[in-house]
């Protein structure tokens, strides 16, 4: 007799060509992920090659009842680590049947900043810090923390180790191989100040594929959290008091900035960026105001300033990038919640497009 992990398990490729696809999608909180499986008559390995599909959008508040169908385009192929063998991840992007893009749709504008021929001739990398915290199913609670109680004061939780410090290793390890597996381009991870809390980083990513990498990454986060029985969030400021927020440093370099006298173009970057702060601020992700306090490694949400190796400030650049005098900076206001591509395509817009 078959057990239900045995069939979970099974080799496709040894009884048939067909693949599996999952195809995901950002819903209407523009946060949420969906997704959906179709079968595919042999393997994929162009997005341009797979057809495209529809969904009930007045199922996820993306469309009315009486004209419910959004189109979803295939954009990025990845592997399926829960699947494995030929089976793939699809990461799609939503539009009208006429062909308009949804409002939550905000990857194609993101394209459009991407393949400007300046941007394109800067070739924008991206770093992308992205902190969460593991919460108990039932109490939506942080793990490892008593039920209606507090652990010990911020201090030794940071990179910590050990079973009073470190909670939910098995998750983020199970991640950091599952990222890896999919082609994700995941470059670390590390427990968090709070604890309860993680970071894993993709990049460097060039352009519009560090979008696709980190919604997937977060697809895959989601699924291990559901299969572990953990509540994934992302919200900026999970637990009120004396405790670090979650945020999503971003770093980002160009060609102009990588390149000799870089540090003089680092420095104009972000002069334009101070100039759009609150612009850039309202994109940033919701609930940031609880998280931008001035306190707790972070800058005042309605102040702007940069500094060197400066963890209090909206920008950081880096000892390194000062020494060498070129290299990247860290934007450190996107919040734990924010949309990828908007926040890479906002900034590469800034930087390199937007004329003060």
């Amino acid at each position: 007799m078959a057990l239900l992990s045995d069939l979970v398990n099974l080799n496709l490729s040894d009884s048939t060509e067909k693949v599996i696809a999952e195809y995901i999608w950002i819903g209407g909180s523009g946060m949420d992920l969906r997704s959906k499986a179709k079968t595919l008559s042999g393997p994929v390995d162009d997005p341009k090659k797979l057809p495209k599909w529809n969904y009930d959008g007045s199922s996820t508040g993306q469309a009315p009842g009486k004209d419910s169908e959004v189109i979803i385009y295939p954009q990025a192929i990845f592997k399926d680590p829960f699947r494995r063998g030929n089976n793939i991840l699809v990461m799609c992007d939503c539009y009208t049947p006429a062909g308009e893009p949804i409002p939550t749709n905000k990857r194609h504008n993101a394209a459009k900043i991407f393949s400007h021929p300046n941007v394109v001739g800067e070739e924008p990398w991206y770093g992308i810090e992205q902190e969460y915290t593991l919460l108990q199913k039932e109490v939506k609670w942080p793990i490892g923390w008593p039920v209606g109680g507090y652990p010990g004061p911020q201090g030794p939780y940071y990179c910590g180790i050990g079973a009073d410090k470190a909670f939910g290793r098995d998750i983020v390890d199970a991640h950091y191989k599952a990222c890896l597996y999919a082609g994700i381009n995941i470059s670390g991870i590390n427990g968090e100040v709070m604890p309860g809390q993680w970071e894993f980083q993709v990049g460097p990513a060039v352009g519009i594929s560090a979008g696709d990498e980190l919604w997937v990454a977060r697809y895959l986060l989601e699924r291990i959290t559901e299969i572990a029985g953990v509540v994934l969030s992302f919200d900026p400021k999970p637990i009120q008091g004396d405790w670090n927020g979650a945020g999503a440093h971003t770093n980002y370099s160009t060609k102009s900035t990588r390149n000799e006298g870089g540090y003089e173009v680092i420095k104009k970057a972000i002069e334009k960026l101070g100039l759009r702060h609150k612009e850039h601020i309202a994109a940033y992700g919701e609930g940031n105001e609880r998280r931008l306090t001035g306190r707790h490694e972070t800058a005042d949400i309605n102040t702007f300033t940069w500094g060197v190796a400066n963890r209090g400030a909206s920008i950081r650049v880096g000892r390194d990038t000062e020494k060498e005098g070129k290299g990247y900076f860290e934007d450190r206001r996107p919040a734990s919640n924010m949309d990828p591509y908007t926040v890479t395509a906002m900034i590469a817009e800034t930087t390199i497009l937007w004329k003060p």
